[in-house]
C-alpha cells in the first residue's frame, strides 16, 4: 500500500458546486500529474448504532488485503476518554497543541473490528522549558561571580586567578544572555525543525519533539491510550562531533585535571569527594541561614504577642535548625579551607609549631607573588588539620551555640514564670470564690500584671546576637568552601565551563521532553491509584529508545545523549495545585540549581483533588532514566565489521543493570496490583530475563532489545521516549512498528494484516507528516541501497521514501 498522488480541495467547493461533485487532479510528491479522481457528496442517514460489529475480515482485491478506514471513530471516544483528550483537555491543551489525527479500523482474530486513533502533538514546552532553564543558568553563575567577588581581598597570586575565573565566567554569561534574548524573541512554530539542529540561537531548544499517541477502542467500547514522545537525540549540533561526544570530554577533562593537580605549585589538592562535600555545605548553609532567620523573627513576633504556646513550638524549631547548621559547619574540610583562604590574604605571614606528634612546622608567606605554601612535615595534606587554627573555628561555631543556649534558657525563664503567674491567679480566684474578699496586691508575682513588651525586651538582645553569630559563622564557612571551589577549578576553568555549556545545552533538551511525558503519564493515570501509589514511592521510570548508530558522528551523539539522559536523575517532580484554570496558570515551573532541578507541575483543583495526599502534601517525586541502544542503519554496518560498539554494549548493559534494580525496588515494597494488566503469557521476570540474554548476546542489529525493553517499561507504568538523529525517519519506522506490536499482542490484532496495517500507518499516519512539518516533503530520507541493511521490520512502504535533507 502507497499513496499515488495527492489533491487539496475544500469543502466549501464542494458543496457550493451544484451537483456535489469535483473532478481533481492527483500528483505525487515530485508534482507530476499521476492521474485524476471524482469526488461527490451527499447527505447520509444518521446512523442508530455507532459501534456496528463487522463479523467479517475483510475484503481483498487482486489478491491484496484492503483495510477500511472507520469514519465514526472520533476524539470523543467515550465518556471516559474524553477527560484525558488531547484536543478537549484543559490541562492537556496548555502544553500541547497542533494536534494530528488520523483513524484506523483493523480486524482481529475473532472476527470483530479494532478502532484506533493515532495523534501526534508538539508542545509549547519546547521553548517554554529552555527560556526557564537559562535564566536558572544565567542565575547561578552570575551567584557564582558575585561570591567570588565577596572573598574580599586577596594575595597578587590569587587575585590574578580569581580575576581569570570571573572573565571566563562573565563570557559564559554573556553567551547565556544572548541565548535566552534568541529565546524570546522567537516567534516560529513550538517545535524545531530537524532542519534547524544546528541553529545556534535554537541550540537548547529539543529537536523535533512530538508527543505520540495511539488510543485503541475494542468491540466492548472501551479504549486504552499508549503514549510516547519522540525527539531528535539530544545532542549539541551546534558545537559539532569532532572532539567526541561528552562521555569522551568528561574522561579527558578529569584526566586534565588529575595532570594539573599533579603539577600545579599549590600545597593543598582536593579530591573529588571534597568538591562534592563543599557544594553540598554552601547548599545547606544557604538554605539552614534562611530558615534560622525566618524563625528567629518567628519568635520574636511569639514573645510581642506573649504567645506561650507559639514560643515553645517556634523555639523548638529554631534550635533544631540552628543545630543543623552548627552541625554542617563542624568539620575539619571546612577547618582547613578556612585556614587556606586565611592564608590567602594579603601581607599574610604564620610561622608556628604544630603541636602534632610530628612536630611539623608551617611556613605560609603570601607577601610575594607566589601560590607556594611550603610545608615541613610528610603530609601536606594532613598539616592543614592542626589544632592551633583548629580552635579559631571552633569558637565561632561555638558562640553560635552558646548563643542558643541562652536564648533557650531566657525562654524557660519566662515561661516557667508565666506559669507561676497563671497558678498564682488561679489560687486567688478560689481564695476570692470561698472567702468572698477581694485580695491585695502585695508586689508578689501574682499581683503583678507583667508589661505587654517584657518577653520581646528579654529576647530581643539574645536573639540579635543569635543573628549575628549565624551571620558570621555562614559568612566565614560559606567564603572558605567558595575560596575552596576557586582553588579546585582555577587550572581547568575554560575547558570546565566549555563542557559545562556542552551538558547544559544537551540535558536542557532531555529535560523538555521528559516534563512532556511526565505531565502526560499523569494526566492518563490520575485515577489510577496503583500508578500513583508507585510514583510516590519508587520513582518513575523513564525509558529511552535509541535507533543512533555507533559510526561516525552519532557515536558523538549518543555520547551526549547517555550523559544528558544519565543527569535526569538530577531530578525532581513536585505536583501542586494551579492558581487559576488558565493555561499560562498550568505550564510546569522549574527551579534549583546544577546540582538539583525541581519540576512543579501545577493541576487544575478537579484533578488535583484526585491525587493521593502524599503527592498533594508536596512529596517530591524522582525519577529513574534508561536508555536502550540499538543502531539500524547501514553506518551501524560499518561499525559492526570495522568499527566499535562498545558504547552500545556499555549503555546497554547499564541501563539493564538500573532496569533490574527498579523492578527489585518495585518487589520490595509495592503488590503486582499496581502494575497494569497484560495479555501477554510472560511475566515480568520472564521479560527482564530475556533482554539480559539479548543485551549480553553479541548479536548485530539486535533490536529484540527494543522491543523488549519498551514492554517491559509499559508494564512498570514507565513513560516512552523513542529517538533517531532527527525523530523523523528512523523514529516513524520505530513508533509505527511498536503501535502494530501492541494492537497484535495487547488487542488481538489479526496476524495476516500487520504488514498491511504497518504500511499503512507508514504511508497515511501521523509519521508521514511530520516529515512535511520538518522539511516540507512527504517522503523518509531513506534510498533503497540504505533499506537492504535495515532490519527487515523498519524498511517503510515503496513510495514512501527517496532523496530529501534530513
Amino acid at each position: 500500500m502507497y499513496l499515488l498522488g495527492s489533491a487539496l480541495f475544500t469543502v466549501k467547493e464542494l458543496l457550493q458546486d451544484k451537483d456535489h461533485k469535483l473532478h481533481l487532479t492527483l500528483r505525487s510528491a515530485e508534482n507530476e500529474r499521476v492521474g485524476t479522481i471524482t469526488l461527490v457528496a451527499w447527505q447520509m442517514e444518521e446512523r442508530r448504532d455507532q459501534r456496528t460489529p463487522v463479523s467479517r475480515l475483510p475484503d481483498t482485491i487482486n489478491g491484496r488485503t484492503v483495510l477500511s478506514v472507520d469514519e465514526s471513530l472520533t476524539e470523543s471516544l467515550g465518556v471516559r476518554a474524553k477527560y484525558a483528550s488531547l484536543c478537549k483537555d484543559t490541562f492537556l491543551r496548555s502544553a500541547f497543541g497542533g494536534t494530528m489525527s488520523r483513524m484506523y479500523r483493523f480486524p482481529t482474530t475473532d472476527g470483530n473490528n479494532l478502532r484506533i486513533l493515532e495523534q501526534m502533538a508538539e508542545s509549547v514546552l519546547s521553548l517554554n522549558v529552555p527560556r526557564q532553564f537559562v535564566k536558572l543558568l544565567l542565575e547561578e553563575d552570575t551567584a557564582r561571580v558575585i561570591e567570588l567577588e565577596e572573598l574580599g581581598e586577596l594575595s597578587p597570586c590569587w587575585e590574578s586567578l580569581r580575576r581569570q575565573i570571573v572573565t571566563q565566567y562573565q563570557t559564559i554569561i554573556l553567551t547565556y544572555q544572548d541565548t535566552l534574548n534568541n529565546l524570546h524573541n522567537y516567534k516560529g512554530p513550538s517545535f524545531k525543525a530537524s532542519s534547524l539542529k544546528a541553529e545556534r540561537k535554537l541550540e537548547f531548544m529539543p529537536t523535533n519533539l512530538h508527543v505520540q499517541r495511539m488510543r485503541v477502542q475494542d468491540v466492548s467500547g472501551f479504549d486504552h491510550t499508549y503514549d510516547l514522545v519522540t525527539i531528535g537525540a539530544p545532542a549539541a549540533h551546534c558545537q559539532g562531533f569532532k572532539s567526541s561526544g561528552l562521555r569522551k570530554l568528561i574522561q579527558k577533562f578529569e584526566e586534565a585535571k588529575k595532570i594539573s593537580a599533579l603539577s600545579s605549585s599549590q600545597s593543598i589538592v582536593y579530591i573529588p569527594q571534597d568538591i562534592v562535600r563543599a557544594k553540598e555545605i554552601i547548599a545547606h548553609i544557604n538554605t539552614l541561614k534562611t530558615q534560622v532567620s525566618y524563625y528567629t523573627e518567628r519568635l520574636s513576633r511569639a514573645a510581642k504577642e506573649r504567645s506561650s504556646n507559639g514560643l515553645e513550638r517556634t523555639l523548638a524549631i529554631l534550635a533544631d535548625k540552628t543545630r543543623q547548621l552548627v552541625t554542617v559547619c563542624d568539620c575539619k574540610l571546612l577547618a582547613s579551607a578556612i585556614q587556606a583562604l586565611n592564608a590567602a590574604r594579603p601581607e599574610y605571614i604564620a610561622s608556628k609549631v604544630s603541636p602534632s606528634a610530628d612536630a611539623e612546622q608551617v611556613v605560609l608567606r603570601n607577601d610575594q607573588d607566589t601560590l607556594l605554601a611550603k610545608w615541613s612535615g610528610s603530609n601536606s595534606r594532613t598539616s592543614l588539620h592542626v589544632d592551633w587554627h583548629e580552635e579559631e573555628w571552633e569558637k565561632v561555631w561555638l558562640n553560635v551555640d552558646k548563643s542558643l543556649e541562652c536564648i533557650i534558657q531566657r525562654v524557660d525563664k519566662l515561661l516557667q514564670k508565666e506559669r507561676l503567674h497563671s497558678d498564682s491567679s488561679e489560687d486567688m480566684a478560689q481564695n476570692d470564690q470561698q472567702g468572698g474578699s477581694t485580695p491585695k496586691k502585695d508586689g508578689s508575682p501574682a499581683g503583678d500584671e507583667a508589661s505587654a513588651g517584657e518577653w520581646s525586651e528579654a529576647l530581643y538582645p539574645l536573639l540579635t546576637t543569635l543573628t549575628e553569630c549565624v551571620a558570621m559563622m555562614s559568612d566565614k564557612a560559606k567564603k572558605s568552601m567558595v575560596f575552596l571551589l576557586m582553588q579546585d577549578s582555577a587550572p581547568t576553568i575554560a575547558l570546565d565551563l566549555s563542557l559545562q555549556y556542552r551538558r547544559d545545552v544537551v540535558f536542557c533538551q532531555t529535560l523538555t521532553a521528559l516534563i512532556c511525558g511526565f505531565i502526560l503519564k499523569l494526566r492518563n493515570c490520575l485515577r489510577d491509584d496503583g500508578f500513583l501509589r508507585q510514583l510516590y514511592t519508587i520513582g518513575l521510570l523513564a525509558q529511552f529508545e535509541s535507533l543512533l548508530s555507533t559510526y561516525g558522528e552519532e557515536l558523538a551523539m549518543l555520547e551526549d545523549m547517555s550523559v544528558g539522559i544519565n543527569d535526569l536523575r538530577n531530578v525532581t517532580f513536585k505536583v501542586t495545585q494551579a492558581s487559576s484554570s488558565s493555561a499560562p496558570d498550568m505550564l510546569p515551573v522549574i527551579t534549583g540549581n546544577r546540582d538539583g532541578f525541581n519540576v512543579r507541575i501545577p493541576l487544575p483543583g478537579t484533578l488535583f483533588d484526585a491525587l493521593p495526599r502524599e503527592i498533594q502534601n508536596g512529596m517530591l517525586l524522582r525519577v529513574q532514566p534508561v536508555l536502550f541502544n540499538v543502531g539500524i542503519n547501514e553506518q551501524q554496518t560499518l561499525a559492526e565489521k570495522f568499527g566499535d560498539t562498545s558504547l552500545q554494549e556499555i549503555i546497554n548493559l547499564e541501563s539493564l543493570a538500573r532496569l533490574n534494580s527498579y523492578y527489585e525496588q518495585f518487589k520490595e515494597v509495592l503488590p503486582d496490583d499496581c502494575l497494569p494488566r497484560s495479555r501477554s503469557q510472560t511475566c515480568l521476570p520472564e521479560l527482564l530475563r530475556f533482554l539480559g540474554q539479548n543485551v549480553h548476546a553479541r548479536k548485530n542489529k539486535n533490536v529484540d532489545i527494543l522491543w523488549q525493553a519498551a514492554e517491559i517499561c509499559r508494564r512498570l507504568n514507565g513513560v516512552r521516549f523513542t529517538s533517531c538523529k532527527s525523530a523523523k525517519d528512523r523514529t516513524a519506522m520505530s513508533v509505527t512498528l511498536e503501535q502494530c506490536l501492541i494492537l497484535q499482542h495487547e488487542h488481538g490484532m489479526a496476524p495476516q494484516v500487520f504488514t498491511q496495517a504497518l504500511d499503512c500507518m507508514r504511508s497515511e499516519g501521523c509519521r508521514r507528516e511530520n516529515t512535511v512539518k520538518n522539511v516540507g516533503g512527504r517522503k523518509y530520507a531513506f534510498n533503497s541501497l540504505q533499506l537492504k541493511a535495515f532490519p527487515r521490520h523498519y524498511r517503510p512502504p515503496e513510495g514512501t521514501y527517496g532523496k530529501i535533507e534530513t
